[in-house]
């Protein structure tokens, strides 16, 4: 993809006076978790994250055009931008260059004193620094007036002074056409993460947000960790509403994007959103480049406008009496995909917490809140028809939430009136704490019976599920109650479901799927997922929900009994038999274990094989839950064909 200059006509006042300093670096190595939430995973590309976002904060200044992130060979990762440069001139009152006391000092930077950058999503300007402290070694190339100047670092220290050189090292000059650009390279410490393994996806995944979130901004990522190189490249100009567009693509939308924009003082404030056919809610918010994954203040303020928006048309056009209840905050998100984003000066932002996931700007929820108002309001005045389409989207919802509520009422009440709301077919366990408390979702009476028999009966509970439950994707709250084996699942939880669901009194804290190795117990273990992942999410973010892992094989050779769980698990223990007569058991199912068996190879905490389910990306398990389970068939027979081959069929 070809690059794209920065624009010359705006003029780089960015200098060393402008380098404010605050302490040293000496914490970070110390206490490094205060300053990138972590040193796991999350930690590492946390560190890049936060290069990149400088880089991304010269774009949102006016100044970049074009961002490269590169996985080097040796393990190190390079930022690339063709910004202004950090300053190289000297700073008076400690006799080092910008560049210098940039990345040796906390808290210096161009983003404290107001004037090099209004916006910005870096970690108020000690990320390089704090990068610099986690890193065995780092260097930086700076280009202005057409020269590079380089500097080395080591574990937050200088090691080199700063000289000129001809060419950059990369080898490869991804800023020749600039005079201006920034250039930075560092190598995880391996004395502070627990691993120094970026990955590619999730890169992926941080620099394409920010492709959506600052338009016209090309992002290049190059993996030239193996032999085969990787590279993908992201540029839109459709900012959020291309984002929208990208999050609903297996949906059907019910109207077009929405787009609301305008600035208020200092803030500017955005706002993308559409209804599809579906039941589920999708909502990002934003500030600056910081995906604010906890919502916060203008996360609020938007819900607010929506609701008020909605209910004030209603009742305008005379869908709504004046007397009637009116739509709720929970009616208006079944089907929504929205984006919330906000730009404001970097100096004014209070997160709640280090990693900055909730926005605690009091004075932004008015602010968004009118904007969205006022937008909303004027959009369905003039177009009518979209507005009428919303309307009777949510009032669906109401009146679904509305039966969901008398048919849950009526459940709790049947259960009481019989003494024990537990259904009947749940064989309970004795322990009351929730937390040792594990309850088996188990596939078939027949394999129930066993799993009955052979638990232990102390802290392993029992639920067997007939057939295949309700394809929970496609189907409204109201209908999921009505359900036999999805309202024993439910009151068996005992956290309830929909508005009042109460987390802390979910019965069990390791909930288990086990059904048979085949494509109907694959097919039943995703339904199961569906429902978890659309109306008790928490269970899964919680680390509560896993997958048992019954054995393939049972391999017997006179008294010796051994059990595999794998093609390759059972040619191995076939070798190391060797020498003698084995026979060898196909498990078809889970009913053809007697409970000995099942207790000894799937249930017991000693022996056992546990696979937890977790969100690593919740924008991928929504599209994909959405393609797998939903109502439209082309995206699910393209998948189909596009993975056949991968497929594992037992005929």
């Amino acid at each position: 993809m070809a690059k794209t200059s920065a624009p010359k006509t705006q003029k780089n006042d960015y200098s060393a006076a402008q380098i404010q300093v605050l302490e040293g670096l000496e914490p970070v190595r110390k206490r490094p978790g205060m300053y990138i939430g972590s040193t796991d995973i999350i930690g590492l590309h946390e560190s890049l994250r936060e290069i990149i976002d400088n880089a991304v904060d010269e774009a949102l200044a006016g100044f970049a055009k074009n961002v490269w992130i590169v996985l080097n060979k040796d393990g190190s990762a390079t930022v690339v931008d063709d910004g202004r440069g950090i300053p190289v001139d000297i700073v008076k009152n400690y006799k080092k260059s910008g560049l210098e006391i940039v990345m040796t000092k906390l808290h210096a930077g161009g983003k404290f004193g107001g004037s090099a950058y209004k916006i910005s999503g870096g970690l108020h300007g000690v990320g390089a620094s704090v990068v610099n402290a986690l890193s065995e070694w780092m260097w930086a190339e700076i280009k202005r007036d057409g020269k590079y100047y380089t500097q080395d670092y080591a574990r937050g220290k200088t090691t080199t002074d700063l000289k000129t050189v001809p060419h950059s090292r990369l080898g490869h000059d991804f800023i020749e056409e600039n005079e201006t650009g920034t250039i930075i390279t560092f190598y995880p410490d391996k004395e502070i993460f627990s691993t120094i393994e970026f990955e590619f996806d999730t890169i992926k995944k941080l620099i394409r947000e920010r492709a959506y979130l600052v338009p016209s901004l090309y992002f290049h990522l190059f993996d030239r960790r193996e032999e085969q190189e990787k590279e993908v490249h992201f540029y839109f100009e459709g900012g959020i509403t291309s984002l929208i567009t990208k999050l609903n693509e297996n949906k059907v939308g019910i109207h077009k994007v929405i787009y609301i924009e305008k600035q208020e003082g200092e803030v500017n404030v955005s706002m993308a959103l559409q209804y599809n056919e579906g039941y589920a809610e999708n909502v990002e918010s934003y500030v600056n480049v910081i995906n604010t994954i906890n919502g916060g203040t203008h996360l609020t303020g938007f819900r607010m406008a929506l609701t008020r928006a909605i209910n004030d048309y209603g009742k305008k056009i005379g869908s709504f009496k004046e007397d009637e209840e009116g739509i709720t905050g929970d009616d208006t998100r079944e089907g929504l995909t929205a984006v919330v984003y906000v730009k404001m000066p970097q100096d004014r932002i209070q997160f709640e917490g280090q990693t900055k996931g909730k926005l605690g700007n009091a004075e932004i929820q008015p602010i968004v809140q009118s904007v969205v108002k006022e937008g909303l309001s004027t959009y369905f005045e003039e177009n009518p028809q979209d507005g009428r389409k919303i309307l009777e989207k949510v009032y669906l919802a109401a009146k679904a939430r509305l039966a969901a509520k008398a048919a849950k009422e009526a459940i709790l009440r049947k259960g009481a009136l019989e003494g024990s709301s537990l259904p009947g077919k749940l064989a309970d366990c004795q322990e009351k704490d929730p937390s040792v408390s594990e309850l088996y979702l188990v596939e078939g009476d027949s394999a129930g019976g066993s799993a009955k028999q052979g638990r232990d009966r102390k802290f392993q509970a029992i639920l067997p599920l007939k057939g295949k439950i309700l394809n929970t994707e496609r189907a409204r709250l109201d209908k999921l109650i009505e359900h036999e084996e999805v309202k024993n699942l439910i009151i068996a939880l005992g956290m309830g479901i929909g508005e009042t669901i109460k987390f802390d009194k979910l019965r069990y804290h390791r909930i288990i799927i086990m059904t048979d190795a085949d494509v109907d117990g694959e097919h039943i273990e995703t339904l199961i997922l569906t429902f978890f992942y659309r109306h008790m999410p928490e269970v899964i973010k919680e680390g509560f929900l896993y997958i048992a892992m019954p054995p393939l094989y049972k391999l017997q050779s006179g008294k010796d009994v051994k059990y595999a769980y794998s093609d390759e698990e059972k040619d191995t223990e076939i070798k190391a038999m060797n020498g003698k007569s084995v026979s060898i058991q196909r498990y078809k199912g889970l009913g053809e274990m007697n409970p000995a068996q099942l207790w000894e190879t799937t249930m017991n905490p000693a022996n056992r094989i546990l696979k937890q389910v977790g969100i690593d990306d919740a924008e991928i398990a929504d599209a994909t839950f959405t393609m797998l389970m939903g109502d439209e068939v082309p995206p699910r027979k393209h998948f189909i064909q596009s993975n056949a081959k991968n497929a594992n069929l037992d005929i």
